[in-house]
């Protein structure tokens, strides 16, 4: 009897990752969500503009912050059409050839099959307690702008809310690249050689102000999610390269609203959270086409316009923003001594980028809104059509508490030359 319980409990928890197994039909569903139409909410259409005179009655469409931010006159948001961003073809073709051979292990981030694509394309379903950490993974494996980025420049400021005034502006670049489970960009699958066995890396270097300059940071993932990011950082005016410890990614980067964890809406480990799935909804969320924008004259680029800041201290993306269907997640901290009790995250259903962010501190209370803005491909400079990714055109952080925010208006090249392996190491760091 002992035996048989025991092979049932081996059985079951076998069967976690597994449960529920992905059809050629969540695929088609997955990559396309509107071909049976874009979803539609009571109080809102495209072409209105939200202001506080008729929020209540677009309340449902809004996540808390938004619409608290709308309703005290900080912010407006105009609604533009829902449309498909598309996905590139060769990561829909990776996600097909792959269908199921991805599968959860009994830890939170063991993942054990993956090859390349979308690794859990099927509906969330709010009965798997494993939900949320399903989403999370096709997150940490969406397209990522590809498989290589390059931003540059990127101007980041800090402003006070209240005041509108701009206390710091930085001038960076910052690089992405994908080690493995490349679909776009030769080489595929993986770059070799890559002894480290690393997922990902990113390489940020500031050029300005005069006090900053040179400064730069370097993110290493490993694979395998049991092994610490390794991040480095160089202090121009130290002149030296520095390895940080795990607690200092919560700090403040640079003295900016961000964390290291926070960019791209969640920069850590899967098995660092616990993950939980809180249902679908249709939601507005700054996606939009980059040249049917209002754009910013300042800074000037030759061939490029960033979007532009409106509202309390010009603390929020002037874009249109598009009714979507979105998952929510719910993350908290493992570790109790975290510097947030949680984040809500907003996922995409067709990118799977996390466009809205809600961070709470340690009491509970709401702490920051991350407002992360992407465009389509199609409508961004001409050398990146035909991509089929989102991409992230800006973000602004606010500081509900301390009535701050940091903005970033980010000019991205898809162009893998940009963004060569001899960037993303510790002696490139100290050479450069």
């Amino acid at each position: 009897m002992k035996m048989r319980t025991m092979t049932s409990m081996l059985l079951a928890a076998g069967a976690i990752g597994t449960a529920q197994a992905a059809t050629e039909a969540d695929v088609d569903k997955s990559f396309g969500p509107y071909k049976g139409g874009v979803p539609t909410v009571a109080g809102v259409k495209p072409g209105m503009v939200i202001d506080k005179s008729n929020v209540e009655a677009a309340k449902a469409a809004l996540i808390p912050s938004m619409a608290q931010f709308i309703k005290s006159g900080q912010t407006t948001l105009a609604v533009g059409e829902t449309y498909s961003f598309g996905i590139s073809r060769n990561y829909i073709d990776a996600t097909r050839k792959n269908l199921g051979k991805a599968s959860l292990g009994a830890n939170v981030g063991d993942l054990s099959g993956f090859v390349a694509g979308r690794p859990f394309p099927q509906e969330p379903d709010a009965k798997d307690p494993r939900a949320g950490e399903k989403v999370f993974w096709n997150f940490q494996h969406n397209n990522r702008i590809g498989d290589s980025y390059t931003i540059w420049p990127w101007y980041m400021e800090y402003k006070n809310m209240a005041s509108g005034k701009v206390e710091r502006t930085l001038k960076q670049e910052y690089h992405i690249i994908q080690w493995k489970h490349r679909v776009d960009q030769e080489p595929r699958p993986e770059v070799e050689p890559n002894p480290s066995q690393l997922l990902r890396s990113g390489y940020l270097k500031v050029h300005e102000p005069q006090d900053l300059k040179d400064t730069q940071l370097l993110i290493s993932r490993f694979s395998d999610d049991a092994k610490l990011d390794e991040v480095y950082l160089y202090l121009g005016f130290q002149r030296r390269v520095r390895r940080l410890a795990s607690n200092q990614i919560t700090d403040p980067f640079l003295g900016s609203d961000l964390m290291v964890e926070d960019f791209e809406g969640y920069n850590g480990r899967m098995r660092d959270m616990k993950w939980e799935y809180k249902g679908t909804r249709d939601l507005l969320v700054p996606f939009y086409a980059h040249n049917k924008q209002k754009l910013a004259d300042e800074p000037k680029e030759a061939d490029f316009k960033f979007i532009d800041f409106g509202g309390e201290g010009a603390c929020f993306p002037n874009v249109t923003w598009q009714l979507r269907k979105t998952y929510v997640i719910e993350s908290v901290p493992v570790n109790p001594d975290h510097v947030i009790s949680k984040r809500v995250h907003y996922v995409d259903a067709e990118t799977y980028a996390l466009s809205l962010n809600e961070i709470y501190d340690r009491k509970g209370e709401l702490w920051k809104t991350f407002i992360i803005a992407y465009t389509d491909s199609e409508s961004h400079m001409p050398k990146n059509a035909g991509r089929g990714v989102a991409i992230n055109d800006g973000f602004a952080i606010i500081d509900v508490q301390a009535k701050h925010c940091s903005t970033g208006k980010f000019k991205v090249h898809l162009d893998q030359e940009m963004s060569p392996t001899k960037l993303f190491s510790v002696q490139y760091m100290r050479g450069s």
